[in-house]
């Protein structure tokens, strides 16, 4: 089973378009956790076992791991092999490389680490992620426009436009996606119109305070999985106590809710 036809069972059997991302900071925890890194470990099943009702997806966010050293590659390993495999694990690497290199990193994400997915920055062009769309059951998620102010400095006001054609034209094993933000949701439309029904990996509509109902209407497609919706500090933040998981659950559950009135509406 390629990536999105294992993604599309996942949102189809639990009525969800929600990906949860997992950006852990130590400084962040509740202060009932140690300050080590089983603690985070901890911190980060727990929410989990919280969330996991409600999303289709989960992307751990490597900086957050690899700004620990070696001990945080070990976490973010053993969060992947504890993570049930009834939800899917997008790496966000965001590689980009040169063909040789670009090979290293994809045996890294898709066979040491066993991600179901990775993202990807385009800028080097085709051959840095070639090694990587030869894992035709995994899946990519190419940048193409990002929910950071910054995304003005280069990506507007139409290579984000060239990056979708491009994309739209390696996608010949049907394993691309691309990653587009919720800040910009007018530019979404546009992107959709080039990609057709290619699936939209869609973060900022939390912390960030990107526009969720203006976003759906614009990344929807006919298909069953037009995108993931991801939400990342507003869920794993969500508290500050004891209870933080539970009311990671709840935050969870509420955009999940959300996402599914919106669509109901469209």
């Amino acid at each position: 089973m390629i990536f999105f036809e294992k993604l599309g069972y996942h949102v189809f059997s639990k009525k969800t378009f929600l990906c949860v991302g997992l950006d852990p900071v130590i400084d962040k925890m509740p202060q009932h956790l140690p300050r080590t890194h089983q603690g985070l470990l901890e911190f980060l099943l727990n929410i989990v076992e919280q969330t996991k009702d409600y999303a289709a997806a989960y992307k751990p966010n490597f900086a957050y791991f690899e700004a620990l050293g070696i001990s945080g590659l070990d976490i973010l390993r053993e969060l992947i092999k504890e993570i049930t495999p009834e939800v899917s694990i997008i790496g966000d690497a965001k590689r980009c490389d040169v063909g040789h290199s670009a090979q290293m990193y994809a045996k890294a994400v898709f066979e040491n680490l066993e991600c179901d997915a990775v993202t990807l920055s385009p800028y080097l062009g085709q051959d840095s992620l070639k090694p990587f769309f030869e894992y035709t059951d995994r899946g990519v998620f190419i940048l193409c426009l990002t929910s950071n102010q910054g995304a003005n400095d280069f990506q507007l006001p139409d290579l984000y436009l060239n990056v979708a054609k491009k994309a739209q034209e390696w996608n010949v094993s049907g394993n691309v996606g691309l990653v587009v933000g919720a800040t910009f949701p007018k530019k979404i439309k546009a992107i959709r119109k080039i990609t057709g029904q290619m699936p939209f990996l869609i973060p900022g509509v939390g912390t960030q305070g990107g526009d969720l109902e203006k976003t759906l209407v614009y990344a929807n497609n006919e298909s069953n999985l037009p995108y993931l919706i991801n939400a990342s500090r507003s869920i794993i933040y969500a508290s500050s106590k004891e209870d933080y998981a539970q009311q990671a659950g709840i935050a969870a559950k509420q955009l999940r809710d959300r996402i599914n009135s919106h669509r109901s509406n469209l």
